[in-house]
């Protein structure tokens, strides 16, 4: 694990990324309880639908975690590799919209993965 910001690559250190994955087990266990409640109601089929924006935020989590890297931070232009919550700026454009394009690569595999679940809850019988 770096330690070190990377343009595009790496913009949270150890503490962030723990919240990250914190914030993925949240997002799973949201996504569960919802499905939980959808299916034992028997709520009409595009009500499962609920699901995708818990799996989704989940998704978001984990992927931030494993990558070492926070969408929001990066879509703002900032870093942090200390405490959680504070930051520091990226001064350099470049870094800036590489950053930009990591960020929007994270939200799109998160939001598929949440559209995965969805549409998985509405095949089931």
């Amino acid at each position: 694990m770096t330690n070190a910001y990377i343009p595009g690559v790496c913009n949270i250190g150890p503490a962030e990324i723990a919240r990250r994955r914190r914030s993925g087990y949240g997002g799973t266990a949201v996504t569960a309880a919802v499905l939980a409640v959808v299916f034992a109601t028997g709520a009409p089929k595009p009500v499962r639908l609920l699901a995708v924006l818990p799996a989704s935020l989940g998704a978001t989590g984990f992927i931030q975690a494993a990558t070492h890297f926070c969408a929001g931070f990066g879509m703002r232009g900032v870093f942090n590799f200390g405490d959680t919550g504070a930051t520091d700026t990226v001064e350099q454009a470049e870094f800036r919209e590489e950053d930009q394009r990591k960020a929007r690569r994270i939200l799109a595999a998160s939001l598929a993965a949440g559209l995965a679940v969805g549409g998985a809850a509405l095949l089931l019988p």
